[in-house]
């Protein structure tokens, strides 16, 4: 092996979210690939990306894509919904060369094992709205009733750390009732930050079986990594995690969620783009607060 592939075997799998919630992703990377090291980037800042429009959202991707790479990511993995639903596509096509993995709701094993008829899905505003969701319903739940909910108000209680609270148990079955009452068996989940309320709604609705992507983009990942010759084999790969938020509070709270351990540095939110013509100058690196976990 060169030394420039043996160096690139090395560099980091870069994961970006809008804040928290993509941790559900990295959590199944790890888990299926312990040997890589993980940069995870959580624009905490901007939180939550499930309002904004496509503009917006592809500005974001773009300024969040380039910091990783410019910390040597070999891979970038966008783990939130609402940014693959906006911006997945379009990034690829700005940036052929890299290689990148999203997103898409899991309603395709939903709809062939449902057993009802029926699967609720539990998404944010632009996921719902975006051109990939729509695919799949198309190809693949034809067959079936959606009961389609938008679950707003939800990342900002989990980024809070109120997964468990009488606000969050009211406004999540508020979003449940009506799939339940309808009928369904299985409930998608179209967003990285909902996993984080699986114990919840297991307690609030016991028949729903809950559907997750992360596991699926994690075999994705995987099999990209390996056909690309690109693994790293060596033990001992780390995690760092990247905010744009407080540090020490992003490092309580994932300590409070389990999140694999690691690092937490800051990062100074990006300038507006009519400051700046380079998109990979927006970002400064900043060692702040830097906390072992």
């Amino acid at each position: 092996m060169s030394d420039q592939l043996e160096a690139y075997c090395h560099a980091p799998i870069g994961i970006f979210d809008s804040g928290v919630g993509g941790t559900t992703v990295l959590r199944a990377i790890r888990q299926i690939l312990p040997h890589e090291p993980l940069l995870y980037l959580a624009d905490q800042a901007r939180c939550p990306y499930g309002p904004r429009p496509t503009h917006e959202l592809r500005r974001f991707s773009m300024e969040n894509t380039q910091w990783l790479l410019q910390r040597g990511a070999k891979m970038i993995v966008v783990a939130c919904n609402t940014a693959s639903a906006a911006a997945l596509r379009w990034l690829r096509n700005q940036l052929p060369d890299v290689t990148f993995v999203g997103m898409v709701p899991a309603l395709k094993p939903a709809a062939l094992s449902s057993q009802s008829g029926v699967v609720g899905v539990l998404a944010t505003p632009a996921t719902m709205q975006g051109a990939l969701l729509q695919e799949v319903r198309e190809q693949w739940a034809q067959g079936v009733t959606l009961v389609e909910r938008v679950g707003d108000g939800l990342v900002p209680l989990i980024e809070a750390g109120r997964w468990d609270d009488e606000v969050t148990r009211a406004l999540l079955w508020r979003y449940l009732e009506p799939m339940v009452e309808a009928g369904a068996d299985r409930v998608v989940l179209g967003c990285t930050h909902y996993p984080y309320l699986i114990p919840l709604i297991e307690a609030l609705a016991p028949t729903l079986q809950i559907i997750d992507a992360a596991p699926a983009v994690a075999q994705q990942v995987a099999r990209l990594i390996n056909d690309q010759g690109i693994a790293n084999r060596d033990a001992g790969a780390t995690v760092c995690y990247a905010t744009s938020g407080a540090p020490a509070t992003f490092a309580a709270l994932l300590t409070a969620l389990q999140a694999p351990p690691g690092d937490v540095i800051g990062v100074e939110e990006p300038c507006p783009t009519d400051r700046k013509n380079e998109i990979s100058s927006r970002w400064s690196f900043i060692h702040h607060n830097v906390r072992e976990r």
